[in-house]
């Protein structure tokens, strides 16, 4: 084990690696979740009911995730079901544009329908409108992840919206066990949306069974809190859930920063200031920074900091895949800031 875990740069803590996360060095991503179409009222500052007009870019937090890591310099592919339908061509087009693998998009018909989200620019009461009657991407089956060969990739990683619907859901598990089974690393952002769960209690039981079948989990306070059942026990839930097998938990504090834990270390960061357009994104562009700077060799702490300027960026500008930052923006950007403390 520590033979292997010794392939990653210097400085990287074997706890947090193991042989499962040596694939990530492969750099080659699975990302399986929804992508989308959002509006974005233009100019930016502009109210939606006010809006005259609107910017139109490629969403969804498994499709945004997805260009995060592209723009880092990795291969990412992404697992979902989009509308048979102008939206859902729009979509197809957003990940070619944006060097998206999609053999894995699966097309759906009926009253289906691609995620829409309608969104402002704005630094306070910031308005997001999200449609997500019959999404598309919650049609996904096990039947189409039975075409994915695992092998080709060197991590998986499944956002917990992909989990609010039966279908979905057994396609989500059986994907992640199907991951396990093969060696690769696994890989889920909690990604809690009230709106799409029945209950706070079913959503809790299936994020962690999922959770339980991952070895990096990312979560901030009340995702956390609804794996342990209650926000106040979350910290905790994130400590536990190392202990219980999963090689690194990172749990996000917003303004305050995150705790990274791994076996054998915890690890307090703060965040990069900025100045803020708006708040959304800044979780995947997280996920996309955090992942690609492991897959490099960073060191743990690392990784966590690149996350954190990633999502610095992304909230610096308008949109969320068009504000993904390249590998060059990143490095500029640390350079130039204070480390956060």
């Amino acid at each position: 084990m520590a033979q292997q875990a010794a392939s990653f740069k210097a400085g990287q803590a074997q706890a947090a690696g193991g042989s499962v996360l040596q694939n990530l060095s492969r750099n080659r991503f699975l990302i399986l979740g929804r992508a989308g179409l959002d509006l974005y009222a233009d100019p930016p500052g502009t109210r939606i009911e006010e809006a005259r007009s609107f910017a139109a870019h490629l969403g969804g937090s498994a499709a945004n995730i997805a260009v995060a890591l592209v723009r880092q310099g990795a291969e990412a592919d992404l697992a979902t079901r989009l509308s048979d339908d102008a939206v859902g061509r729009f979509c197809q087009a957003e990940l070619d544009r944006y060097g998206i693998g999609r053999a894995h998009v699966r097309l759906t018909g009926g009253e289906r329908r691609a995620s829409l989200a309608v969104v402002e620019t704005r630094a306070e009461d910031c308005q997001s409108v999200i449609y997500r009657n019959h999404a598309a991407d919650l049609a996904l089956e096990v039947a189409d992840i039975d075409s994915i060969d695992f092998r080709d990739y060197g991590a998986l990683v499944v956002t917990g919206t992909a989990l609010a619907e039966e279908g979905s859901r057994a396609a989500t598990l059986t994907a992640l066990r199907r991951a396990r089974a093969v060696g690769i690393a696994t890989v889920m952002d909690v990604d809690y949306r009230p709106y799409s769960w029945r209950s706070w209690e079913v959503a809790g039981r299936v994020n962690l069974e999922a959770a339980r079948l991952s070895d990096i989990i990312v979560g901030n306070d009340l995702e956390f809190g609804l794996l342990a059942g209650r926000v106040e026990d979350g910290l905790a839930k994130a400590q536990g859930l190392v202990a219980e097998g999963a090689a690194i938990v990172v749990y996000k504090r917003g303004e305050h920063g995150a705790v990274t834990f791994a076996r054998g270390e915890e690890i307090a960061t703060g965040i990069y200031r900025t100045e803020a357009l708006k708040p959304t994104g800044a979780g995947d562009a997280f996920m996309g920074g955090f992942l690609a700077a492991l897959a490099a060799g960073q060191p743990l702490r690392g990784a966590v900091l690149r996350g954190s300027a990633a999502a610095a960026i992304v909230v610096s500008r308008v949109g969320c895949a068009p504000a993904m930052p390249t590998g060059t923006e990143l490095d500029a950007f640390i350079a130039s800031q204070p480390e956060p403390v």
